[in-house]
């Protein structure tokens, strides 16, 4: 599963038309997905999961937006 979510964000960042900005909110719209597809009943290993994947796009969108990369990072560890 979340696989799929790596890679919508590795095509995404691959888009040639798009801008930074459109960019990033396609990469921030794949994360809130995810997360919205995990339910009370999902396990501890998909919650796992998902975090990874959301630091995985996180560190997609640094590279774009370096400020913004460091903020997303640095709150997602601490929450």
């Amino acid at each position: 599963m979340n696989e799929m979510y790596r890679e919508k964000a590795d095509k995404v960042v691959s888009y040639k038309t798009y801008t930074d900005a459109k960019k990033i909110d396609a990469l921030l719209e794949i994360n809130s997905d995810q997360y919205c597809n995990l339910g009370t009943d999902s396990t501890k290993t998909e919650v796992n999961n998902a975090r990874l994947t959301s630091r995985y796009i996180f560190r997609l969108i640094k590279t774009m937006d370096h400020a913004l990369g460091n903020m997303l990072l640095r709150d997602s560890i601490q929450g």
